[in-house]
C-alpha cells in the first residue's frame, strides 16, 4: 500500500508552519517503520530521471518522499512476487507547493522525474545505503510501461540507470505482503 501524506501549514504574516513527520501519527495507522538514513538531491534540469531504485533484502528501503523545491513526479512500481498488481505502476506529483509526501514499501521500484528546474527531493529511508544491495529496473521498460509526462532527457540518465535490467529478466526477492498496489491518503 502506497501512503500519501497531507500535511497541514499553519501560516501568518511571516509565512507558515508544517509538522513534516510524526512517528504517533504513522502509529495511528498501523505504520510502524524506523527511518535511519535521510537523504537529500537536486536536479537542476527539468526532465532530469533518476530510477527506478530499490534495495533488496535484507536491506530493503522503506521511503518517505517529499519535494523540498520545484515539482516532481514520483514513480512507484510494484516488484512483489505473486503479486496481483506485480509490474504495475502508479505515480503521484509532488511540490513545494503542496504539502504532501508519498511513503513506498518494500518491494516498489521507486523514480523521479524533474518537472520544474532545480528540484530538490527530500526522503527518508528505513535502512542504510548498502552497496551490494543496490538495484533498479530500466526507467523505459516496454512491460512496465511508465508514461512519463514531457520529455526525459536522456543526457541525464546516469550511466548506472541506463543499464538496468528490465522487468523481464527480474528475478524478484520480495515476497507479496496480501496487499495490492493502491494509495490510502492519510489526512491531517
Amino acid at each position: 500500500m502506497i501512503w500519501v501524506i497531507r500535511n497541514s501549514r499553519l501560516g501568518d504574516q511571516r509565512g507558515w508552519f508544517t509538522e513534516s513527520f510524526s512517528q504517533r501519527r504513522f502509529d495511528e495507522v498501523g505504520i510502524s517503520t524506523r527511518f535511519v538514513q535521510d537523504n537529500h538531491s537536486l536536479s537542476h534540469e527539468v526532465g532530469t530521471l533518476r530510477g527506478l531504485h530499490f534495495q533488496t533484502p535484507p536491506f530493503a528501503q522503506v521511503k518517505l518522499v517529499r519535494c523540498l523545491r520545484g515539482r516532481i513526479l514520483d514513480v512507484f512500481v510494484d516488484v512483489r512476487r505473486g503479486s496481483p498488481t506485480y509490474g504495475k505502476w502508479g505515480s503521484i506529483e509532488l511540490s513545494s507547493a503542496r504539502d504532501e509526501q508519498v511513503l513506498i514499501p518494500q518491494g516498489y521500484a521507486h523514480g523521479v522525474l524533474t518537472l520544474e528546474p532545480d528540484s530538490e527531493i527530500f526522503y527518508k529511508v528505513s535502512d542504510f545505503y548498502a552497496p551490494k544491495n543496490d538495484a533498479g529496473l530500466r526507467w523505459n521498460d516496454p512491460d512496465i510501461g511508465v508514461v512519463w509526462p514531457g520529455q526525459v532527457d536522456t543526457d541525464l540518465i546516469s550511466e548506472k540507470d541506463a543499464k538496468l535490467p528490465l522487468l523481464r529478466n527480474f528475478e524478484s526477492p520480495f515476497p507479496y505482503d496480501g496487499k495490492p498496489l493502491e494509495l490510502r491518503v492519510l489526512e491531517p
